[in-house]
């Protein structure tokens, strides 16, 4: 009996998935996203209810003012480090550091700025967009005898709590299924050109009848 070979639906299958892969990566979103969480304090109501929540109550504290000249934040880092945790070993009432900013300072200034109060683990900061736009880092003052009273009553404070289970194989299987690059895959699916859509279609098409021919081979085998 003579063997039937299907010579174009092994050339699709093969050729096809390259081609398609090759028109989909350039649309393929690579692109590595960050996010500045920094949270704003509320604006003062004309009846001033809200003036607790704002930061009006802080606002005349004794601040030192350093000027943050454009573009000079980064290469000035240890300094603006080294005067935040002066201010937290001062430990004094009402005191803190304002970095004066302008229309002509950047954002890669704002953004070295926090990136300072998280070296120096400034706990407790504020922009104030209201009227000075300037970045105000102030004191979290830590009364000594109270600090020593918490540190002999809290026994658990550095203590950390976690859940913990053991992952079955549907899970695994799951977590396979649902990791990011495929995530990006589907979700970019919508950008592709229609070309795209042309190739996966006739990748399809001829799948089907690679298939039917395959079905076909064992029929006569079997007669």
């Amino acid at each position: 009996m003579k063997k039937i070979y299907y010579f174009p639906g092994l050339i699709s299958a093969l050729l096809i998935p390259v081609l398609f892969w090759y028109y989909i990566h350039p649309y393929i979103d690579k692109t590595v996203y960050n996010v500045v969480d920094f949270g704003l304090p509320a604006k003062l109501t004309q009846d001033k209810s809200s003036i607790n929540f704002t930061f009006e109550p802080l606002r005349n504290w004794d601040y030192k003012q350093i000027k943050i000249k454009p573009n000079t934040a980064k290469e000035n880092s240890k300094f603006y480090v080294s005067e935040m945790k002066a201010l937290q070993k001062r430990n004094q009432k009402e005191t803190g550091v304002e970095f004066i900013l302008d229309e002509n300072n950047t954002y890669g200034d704002f953004v070295s700025l926090l990136n300072d109060m998280a070296i120096a683990k400034q706990e407790t900061y504020v922009l104030d967009l209201e009227k000075t736009g300037h970045l105000f880092a102030t004191v979290n003052y830590i009364d000594p005898k109270a600090e020593k009273t918490e540190e002999m009553g809290c026994l658990l404070c550095n203590d950390v709590i976690r859940d913990y289970y053991e992952p079955t194989f549907s899970n695994e299987i799951c977590d396979f299924i649902n990791r990011q690059y495929y995530l990006k895959l589907f979700e970019n699916g919508s950008q592709l050109p229609k070309g795209a859509y042309y190739i996966l279609f006739a990748f399809l098409l001829f799948l089907n009848i690679s298939m039917l021919s395959i079905k076909e081979r064992f029929l006569l085998k079997l007669r």
